[in-house]
């Protein structure tokens, strides 16, 4: 089969059987051992990255300095999940000894650790070729969770994808892996095919809100339901202050047209709608400042998305073009600026607060900054809400309040567009943001999509999971009887 061959029924079929077989040994292989071979996955990455790169340059439009800081990206997350998994806090083990005088009665000896879910399907996004793709976060933390990957290829890079994963695959096997822990399969159908398998017990996506919902709604619609993971849409909206106006209006401005317009705006976390005080010089400043160049989308699909998607908010009639128009519904787009207000997204939230990807934003004006906590409050799930304020906002403390409710992420005087890897990272939201607002995509705590909690009760030591064994065999944080040793 070519990287850009449909799978067939067969081959798939071959897959999950594959895929079913690696994840049991997989799950039994030590968590230093996973390690190294998600180490060793990493070191093979970079090491083709002379191969990698120019594919990805091909298949995506995006410059070799992005692409090459993104494959980076990619294997320091490897790594920093290899870490996490010599350490053992991710199994959460915690141990209840026998208890004749626990206050609610006799408490049996009862211990509980985080265990694999098996096989995961991950749907590759086609923005990050390499860091939300074939080895991106999904399929790390799955991996290091656990659990063996099938990857349904994106079709906007299948040459990339086919290359990746050959590297990552082979990577895997020298380092001692089970045959079928990494595989990919190619063609929409099969994607859903493989979705609905019995095999598989969970699936992750990042994408558009209509495709994540349909695979949302499929994994739902299983006998057997499973956990789908979806990062789906935002528009990660961004509320400047009077006294923030005041003092630094100017430089907002340009590194507000900086962050929308960064990576042709083909950003998850890109900031889609500025308010600001219709009482400053913002937007005539925004009118006037300078944007980047026309740059290539990702592929034709996103470029015929992007300019219906303008075009549909540019009909709206509390809609109106800001500065510059011409090219930006052209092939390369140059950036677009739309202009509202706060009163008319409050009459219309449903057809303003919309996602838009690619280089534009919808700019806001408001009258009074009660009308920043009235929009607050209209959002849906957002991945990210940021803030730029001034310590003696008197708004403030209401506002962030209000966001935390909405959003995974809320910054204050800083951008939302790059998303670091970190242990705390939280990327994210309420729905229609992710279809699971309590886990992430991106940072450690990613690891807890891939497993499920399983408690022993009354079991001989031996018959326990090393990590709840008392002489605790492999030295991994214990919480015994509600004190972390």
């Amino acid at each position: 089969m070519s990287a850009i061959d449909t799978t067939t029924n067969a081959e798939l079929e071959t897959i999950l059987a594959a895929s079913d077989t690696a994840a049991t040994q997989w799950a039994k292989r030590p968590a230093t051992k996973r390690a190294e071979a998600l180490t060793s996955m990493a070191d093979a990455l970079d090491a083709a990255a002379s191969e990698l790169v120019p594919i990805a340059q091909e298949e995506s439009n995006l410059p070799e300095g992005r692409l090459s800081g993104e494959l980076k990206r990619t294997t320091f997350q490897l790594r920093l999940f290899a870490e996490l998994l010599t350490d053992g806090g991710f199994l959460d083990a915690r141990i209840d000894h026998a208890d004749q005088a626990w206050p609610m009665g006799a408490r049996p000896d009862i211990r509980r650790v985080l265990e694999p879910l098996g096989p995961v399907l991950v749907f590759a996004a086609s923005n990050f070729p390499f860091a939300f793709s074939v080895a991106g976060g999904d399929t790390c933390s799955a991996l290091a969770a656990g659990c063996s990957v099938v990857v349904k290829a994106h079709p906007g890079h299948p040459r990339l994808s086919s290359a990746v994963g050959r590297v990552a695959a082979q990577a895997l096997t020298q380092a001692g892996a089970p045959a079928g822990l990494l595989q990919l399969v190619f063609g929409t159908q099969v994607g859903k095919d493989a979705l609905l398998d019995p095999r598989i017990k969970a699936g992750a996506f990042t994408g558009s809100i209509p495709g994540g919902r349909a695979l949302f709604d499929l994994a739902n619609s299983r006998p057997e339901p499973i956990p789908f993971y979806g990062e789906l849409g935002s528009v990660n909206p961004v509320f400047v202050t009077a006294a923030a106006a005041a003092v630094r209006g100017s430089q907002i401005v340009a590194e507000f047209v900086a962050s929308y317009t960064m990576g042709a705006g083909q950003f998850c976390t890109k900031p889609g709608i500025l308010l600001i005080p219709a009482a400053s010089s913002m937007l005539a400043e925004l009118a006037t400042t300078a944007r980047p160049d026309a740059a290539k989308l990702l592929n034709d699909r996103i470029q015929f998305g992007y300019t219906e998607s303008l075009g549909t908010l540019r009909g709206h009639s509390a809609v109106t073009p800001l500065g510059a128009t011409e090219g930006t519904v052209a092939s390369p787009p140059a950036p677009a600026l739309n202009a509202t207000s706060a009163a008319e997204i409050l009459a219309d939230p449903a057809g303003l607060i919309t996602e838009c990807f690619g280089p534009s934003a919808l700019v806001a004006t408001y009258e009074s900054e009660e009308e920043l906590l009235a929009v607050a409050r209209a959002l849906d799930g957002q991945l990210t809400a940021t803030i730029q304020g001034e310590e003696a906002d008197e708004v403030a403390p209401e506002l962030v309040r209000i966001l935390a409710t909405k959003a995974g992420r809320v910054l204050w005087n800083q951008w939302p567009t790059g998303v670091s890897v970190t242990y705390a990272q939280q990327h994210g939201g309420p729905y229609p943001a992710t279809t699971a607002p309590t886990t992430t995509s991106v940072g450690t705590a990613g690891i807890t999509r891939f497993l499920r909690p399983v408690a022993y009760q009354g079991f001989p030591s031996y018959l326990l999971p090393a990590a709840l064994q008392d002489a605790n065999p492999l030295g991994v944080p214990q919480r015994i009887n509600g004190q972390l040793a």
